[in-house]
């Protein structure tokens, strides 16, 4: 028997492990990650020494990974053909978290001066071994060493002796004696699971010796033919006779099925990754193939971006942009993105908030860096300018793909019909790519028909002397289309954007320009709406003709209104109601209003005062007007302005406060067109009724109401 030879760990083992389990892996399965990566790093070694000495892998020709397991005994087993450890090597490398003392290691980590640089080494990686077992055997042989076993229950004390069993060439055996709570690292579909989430990228292959259940037709009397199977040919006459008679017997006998247990070996990591070739090089189904291996969607992709960044940080990224945004895309619990980290080609996290920004949530992909520093446990990274790095220029490489996208028209309409709301967010959130975005930006318009148009495409329309890029905010095309607001820009041959999402209000709220054209929302006062010296002065010889009728009109609805004017603005339309520059727009006001959780202080000073404008050529007001002039105390006049000022609530986009008074008024014109008489009082008595006239027939009352 060889000589077993022990070491003290020179630092605290109950502080190493607590410092292991509760500090670095917030996961379990993790070790898997570990031991897979530390047998990729001997490999790696072993290959780069095979490039200047091909000897060096007579022992062992294949580089491989292997992974067993050993239900009975509750033993998990990792094999590599990599370079293998000495004796020092197993002394020195198994404990490099001890020699560097645990207590000083805890205080550099707390002070963020831990040194990195042992990720990769055996160590902090192989001690993850003990989050799952309480007893780890290693046996290895070095080609410049013989073979031994390095065994630790991770009681205080390693020991370390000569190997005679099984020889292994060249690499390394771990072996896990597993915990009872962690027995389902024994399973083959958690071990497939674990290793296709973290390591399906590690260049060297990965082999699980699976079991195989097959079934098999037999004999029902042909188990003496096993038995004889078992012993060896006595004589080939007797065989021959044998196979003969159970040839002549086969249409007589029944047969039976007998279910075997085969093992053999699967390998786990077949993807290859595709992001270390040559984009040139790949074809677009090999794209495609990747994108659902990756992804899981039963889609194809609608577009993607290959690309390398060189110079300080060096990382590869595949960006996918998907056919359809997912129903969740918003949801607040959702995971804030789908860009897996990488980092020499083993997967480290897919939930890094700061990756990228919330708006390119949509976007599938990886990013895979050779030189990311990692804290200890590989989960977290280290410094955050790295990722503010990464972060920019994913950023601007999707950008970039956003405007490849666009040059095809098709594939940039079902792209804007997904994910037009993420590129609105982005105008809003992102200051220094809100101008690049905006010319991604598409909105139907007075002029576009069934098309929606760019902004860029409304700049070469505009007519000559127009003041800005004139919109409008509404909940669907068809409202903003027959708005009043619309009228008297259609008039003068304007174009008018129609925007109809709610995001539209926070994104216009921060862009104020495209290509130095102001951004005017035509539904609120002091919009320039392009008006010549002609049309200003016959506007201000109206204003001073109705100046009676407006302040009827603003006497009549109290504060409701800040003031009344008369206005160019609108053509068809008797009236409509404008808000102050700096305030909500009507639909704005309707969005706050319908948040679950609105904060109602707010309210006070965001929703604007209302200015009610008249037209001054329409019908209806030069008719109020003349009643005004005749009789300003009459009580028509009153409930016919209500009536105007609640008709122009409902138009201009905002929600009555009182429905059931405006419901009353129009009651009252409809029993008033049908002849009919109230005989209830009672139902008016909130209301001023109408002007009572005995001598003038129903149909001149309807035309008055009218």
């Amino acid at each position: 028997m060889s000589e077993v030879e022990t070491f003290a760990f020179q630092a605290e083992i109950n502080q190493l492990m607590s410092l292991i389990i509760n500090t670095f892996y917030s996961n379990k399965e993790i070790f898997m990650r570990e031991l897979i990566s530390n047998s990729s790093d001997a490999l790696d070694k072993i290959r780069y020494q095979s490039l200047t000495d091909k000897t060096v892998l007579d022992s062992q020709p294949d580089l491989k990974i292997e992974i067993t397991t050993d239900d009975k005994n509750k033993i998990w087993i990792i094999r590599d053909t990599g370079i293998g450890m000495t004796k020092a090597d197993l002394v020195n490398c198994l404990g490099t978290i001890a020699r560097s003392g645990t207590k000083q290691f805890m205080e550099a980590l707390t002070e963020g001066k831990a040194d990195m640089s042992m990720i990769g080494q055996f160590g902090v990686g192989f001690y993850s071994a003990y989050l799952v077992a309480d007893k780890v055997i290693v046996h290895t042989k070095h080609n410049d060493d013989e073979q031994y076993v390095w065994e630790s229950e991770a009681g205080g004390h390693f020991t370390i002796r000569r190997d005679t069993g099984e020889s292994l060439g060249r690499g390394t055996k771990i072996v896990l004696h597993l915990k009872e709570d962690q027995l389902d690292y024994l399973e083959e579909r958690k071990i497939k699971d674990i290793v296709k989430k973290h390591s399906q990228f590690i260049q060297y292959p990965i082999h699980l010796l699976v079991r195989k259940e097959t079934e098999r037709e037999v004999e029902e009397e042909d188990t003496s033919d096993k038995k004889e199977e078992e012993k060896k040919e006595d004589d080939k006459k007797e065989d021959e006779a044998k196979v003969e008679d159970a040839k002549a017997e086969d249409k007589e006998k029944k047969k039976k099925k007998i279910k075997e247990v085969k093992e053999e070996w699967e390998q786990l990591n077949k993807t290859k990754p595709l992001w270390l070739r040559n984009p040139s090089e790949i074809t677009k189904e090999e794209y495609g193939t990747f994108y659902k291996g990756l992804t899981n969607d039963w889609e194809e992709h609608l577009a993607v971006k290959h690309f390398k960044v060189e110079g300080q940080l060096e990382f590869t990224a595949v960006l996918y942009v998907p056919k359809r945004a997912p129903f969740d895309m918003f949801e607040s619990r959702k995971k804030m993105n789908n860009i897996k980290l990488y980092v020499r080609r083993v997967f480290i996290m897919d939930n890094c908030e700061e990756l990228i920004p919330e708006w390119l949530n949509f976007l599938k992909g990886l990013v895979d860096s050779e030189d990311l520093p990692l804290n200890i446990s590989r989960e977290t990274l280290q410094q955050n300018k790295i990722l503010k790095v990464i972060r920019k220029n994913l950023v601007k490489k999707a950008i970039e793909l956003f405007h490849d996208i666009k040059e095809n028209k098709d594939d940039y309409k079902k792209f804007y019909e997904s994910f037009s709301r993420n590129l609105k967010y982005g105008v809003h959130e992102d200051s220094q790519n809100r101008e690049k975005l905006a010319e991604l930006l598409m909105y139907h318009s007075t002029k576009s028909g069934d098309d929606q148009t760019t902004l860029k495409d409304y700049i070469t329309r505009m007519k000559e002397g127009q003041k800005g890029i004139y919109y409008i905010t509404g909940e669907s095309k068809k409202s903003v289309e027959n708005s009043p607001f619309v009228e008297g820009l259609k008039k003068r041959g304007i174009e008018v954007l129609f925007m109809t999402e709610p995001i539209d209000e926070y994104a216009m709220q921060q862009l104020k320009e495209y290509e130095k054209q102001k951004f005017i929302c035509i539904t609120k006062a002091g919009a320039d709406l392009g008006e010549t010296e002609e049309e200003k002065k016959a506007a201000e010889e109206e204003k001073k003709s109705f100046e009676t009728l407006c302040s009827v009109i603003k006497e009549t609805l109290g504060d409701k209104v800040e003031k009344v004017e008369t206005s160019n603005r609108i053509v068809n339309s008797p009236t409509c109601l404008v808000t102050g520059e700096h305030g909500w727009s009507a639909y704005m006001e309707r969005i706050m209003k319908s948040q679950a959780l609105r904060d109602n202080s707010m309210s006070t000073y965001m929703v604007s005062k209302k200015t009610l404008e008249i037209n001054p050529k329409h019908p209806i007001i030069k008719e109020l007007k003349k009643k005004v002039d005749h009789d300003k105390s009459d009580k028509t006049v009153k409930d016919l302005i209500w009536l105007l000022f609640e008709t122009s609530l409902l138009t201009s986009g905002f929600s009555l406060d009182e429905p059931s008074g405006f419901a009353g008024r129009i009651h009252r014109m409809i029993k008033l067109g049908l002849s009919i008489e109230d005989d209830d009082d009672a139902v008016n008595t909130e209301l001023p009724p109408l002007e009572e006239n005995t001598s003038t027939p129903v149909e001149s009352k309807m035309e008055e109401v009218d």
